[in-house]
């Protein structure tokens, strides 16, 4: 079966294609086709002007018209595609939404942030890690930062704050949504030691692969805090040249390391596990299991 996820972020827009195959024992194995990438950036609108203006209305018109034609290619069976924090904050959200289904025909959720956060549970990252330690799965986005704690295979406890890379960039972050995020994690997570945190998300792929480490080894907090010093420390135009980053990453990369580092610091987690999986994962295993429960 060949399904598709559809992720309107605030900094990106992304189309996940993959074929789910039962294996055996009710495993099923998920190969990924193809994943796009497009940095529309619709939090840069949205969160000075509270509207999505026409000029990137259009852009998401046509992202979602070469994505359908994608789909169509792969033969994908099964899309499902969702908006997150720019989206829901947009005045002009719903008739966007009613804009690009008749231009499209593709029907676009709303989604708040309980349920990004049910959503991303849904990729099941901490299924085979130990049973002897609680997980704080950590993902940051350009408008807000999705939280969930469980440990031996339970959700403990989940939550969505506004903090987001591109809020941050637009100084829409005050001491109020840093104290709340503060008291959450500190609330939660002393109960639960020890604790490894788990990151998703572009930006912290993105230090992940500077790192050269091994797929399935931890970043370590010290280590993030020496990217985070290293990379504030220069311009935009200076880490696009050094590293080879794109625009729309070498902006948001240093909030977003504000973000994971405050959070680690907060619960006590000393390292990080960036397993490579989003919102689109989660929307891919969440489509492939109704549609078998409906066969």
């Amino acid at each position: 079966m060949i399904i598709g996820a559809i992720d309107i972020g605030s900094n990106a827009v992304r189309l996940l294609i993959t074929e789910a195959k039962p294996y055996q024992n009710g495993q099923v194995d998920y190969t990924k086709l193809q994943l796009l990438r497009i940095p529309l950036r619709l939090g840069f609108d949205v969160f000075a002007n509270g509207v999505i203006s026409l000029e990137k209305e259009k852009e998401l018109i046509d992202t979602m018209k070469a994505f359908q034609l994608v789909m169509g290619i792969y033969k994908v069976a099964h899309f499902r595609a969702c908006a997150t924090s720019a989206m829901r904050d947009a005045l002009n959200g719903p008739q966007i939404i009613k804009d690009v289904l008749a231009k499209t025909g593709i029907h676009i959720e709303i989604i708040n942030g309980q349920e990004e956060a049910n959503i991303i549970y849904e990729t099941h990252i901490a299924e085979n890690m130990s049973a002897e330690k609680a997980y704080l799965y950590i993902d940051v986005g350009g408008g807000s930062t999705e939280i969930t704690l469980f440990s031996k295979g339970k959700i403990i406890c989940k939550e969505s704050f506004n903090i987001g890379t591109i809020r941050l960039l637009n100084n829409d972050i005050n001491e109020a949504h840093w104290a709340s995020l503060k008291s959450f994690v500190k609330l939660h997570a002393a109960k639960q030691q020890p604790l490894v945190a788990i990151g998703s998300g572009g930006n912290i792929n993105k230090i992940f692969s500077l790192s050269k480490k091994k797929e399935g080894k931890p970043l370590s907090l010290d280590l993030l805090k020496d990217y985070y010093r290293e990379l504030s420390a220069s311009t935009v135009e200076e880490r696009m040249h050094r590293y080879n980053f794109r625009t729309d990453r070498a902006d948001v990369i240093v909030p977003a390391l504000q973000i994971f580092i405050a959070i680690m610091r907060w619960s006590g987690a000393m390292d990080i596990y960036v397993p490579k999986i989003g919102l689109a994962d989660g929307l891919i295993k969440i489509q492939y299991t109704q549609q078998m429960k409906a066969l």
